[in-house]
């Protein structure tokens, strides 16, 4: 990347059966999954009953009553996020200035949960064409507007800067990162609070997703549903979550003394401008991103080191993703491990990338490659190291993670440990 290094200095991470970072580490490590029956609402109508979510008390994690009234989920877990990731980063707010510290969420659903409760209550169940507006919570139009996720976030950082949500389907997590990172890199801002949050299992979620049949129906054996790269793998299982980061300039990161992740070191993104939700076998858009990313790092393919996959584990996007690799990696694909988180924590949808960037920092933070939790019967048409069922310690000094959404979206990030280069 050109102008100022951005580095991580920073984590909060909320994902299913990993609160906080250390517990989302632990079971990444040990290859356990976190997916379920849904317990959110009756899902029997439903093609597919199962999903990855969350164990989270907004009480328990320091919200309190109007808080917890005023914001949706999605809300609630950036704002919880936010404030373990600051804390985490040794972040006196005090001794930056408001106006250079900005905020960049990522959502791909918004306030899904929160509309489809209050639509309940305001439909008395669906029965009343023209809804009553009276019984609606105070601050309905909050979760109309997904920006209000960022002014939340905002608030609670005392920041004055810049503050957006970027909302690119399922790549919005990398693409918030991406967006904040280049905000310090152009000097627009010194200090991003960034990530991505979704809470979208609610019923209007699980019946788009079954419409479509991109969801698993394995609701037998929900533990064993998500199954990327494996050959009886048959849709991805929703999720749920958050991670959120602080983003610094590098030198200034060093003066503070601050614990240094990461840095994000090149990025790219690319749209296939092809189908909604189909992808072109041979992965050319994602491997360009890929490619263009690595540029953008002045890294060389045989430098990753381990690969974080989008693997939702649809029969289209395992295919697709594989044959990107092997064309934006060339034969240094075949040597690199490769695996992917949502075997464990499902599909979170817009915060997935983030949850997965962290998961990329933490590969590199503990010199290990998380597994494909569930991969048993490996895909022939999915033949690079897919890392199956176990952790496996490796030297990680350089990380690609990626990201791929309907409409078409394709980005890649490469994340480094920062004494890497000094360029």
């Amino acid at each position: 990347m050109t102008g100022r290094r951005v580095v991580i200095t920073g984590m909060g991470v909320l994902a299913p059966g990993g609160i906080g970072v250390k517990n989302f580490w632990d079971l990444l490590s040990t290859g356990r999954t976190a997916t379920r029956g849904i317990t959110f609402f009756d899902p029997s109508p439903f093609r597919s009953r199962i999903a990855a979510e969350a164990d989270f008390d907004p009480w328990l994690h320091g919200l309190g009553p109007q808080e917890t009234r005023r914001m949706d989920r999605a809300a609630q877990f950036a704002v919880v996020t936010a404030r373990e990731a600051m804390a985490d980063g040794g972040l006196d707010l005090g001794s930056v200035e408001p106006h250079r510290t900005g905020v960049a969420i990522g959502t791909a659903v918004g306030a899904t949960m929160g509309l489809d409760r209050e639509y309940r209550v305001v439909s008395d169940g669906g029965r009343l064409d023209l809804v009553d507006h009276e019984y609606a919570v105070p601050h309905l139009y909050d979760y109309f507007v997904p920006s209000s996720f960022a002014a939340e976030v905002a608030w609670a950082a005392g920041a004055e800067g810049p503050a957006t949500v970027v909302s690119t389907g399922c790549t919005s997590g990398l693409d918030s990162v991406a967006y904040a990172a280049g905000l310090i890199r152009d000097g627009s801002a010194d200090v991003m609070i960034a990530g991505a949050t979704d809470a979208p299992i609610s019923p209007i979620t699980v019946a788009c997703f079954d419409a479509i049949k991109a969801t698993t129906p394995r609701n037998d054996d929900p533990a064993h549903a998500s199954r990327p790269f494996d050959r009886t793998r048959n849709g991805f299982v929703l999720g749920e979550g958050a991670a959120i980061f602080v983003l610094e300039e590098l030198a200034a990161a060093r003066r503070r003394g601050a614990r240094l992740y990461a840095e994000i070191a090149g990025y790219a993104s690319r749209c296939n401008a092809f189908h909604m939700t189909g992808l072109r076998p041979d992965g050319r858009e994602m491997a360009e991103a890929i490619r263009a990313a690595l540029d953008d790092a002045r890294t060389n393919p045989e430098d990753i080191d381990y690969i974080n996959a989008h693997g939702s584990g649809t029969k289209q996007n395992d295919r697709h993703e594989t044959a990107a690799f092997k064309r934006g990696l060339g034969e240094h694909a075949r040597r690199t491990p490769v695996s992917s988180i949502k075997s464990m924590v499902g599909h979170s949808l817009g915060a997935i990338g983030s949850i997965e960037i962290a998961a990329s920092v933490l590969a590199m933070e503990n010199d290990a490659v998380p597994p494909t939790a569930n991969l048993h019967e490996p895909d022939p048409e999915c033949d690079l190291d897919y890392v199956p069922l176990t952790a496996r310690d490796r030297r990680t000094d350089t990380v690609l993670t990626v990201g791929s959404g309907f409409g078409g979206f394709q980005s890649a990030m490469v994340l480094a440990r920062p004494e890497r280069s000094t360029a």
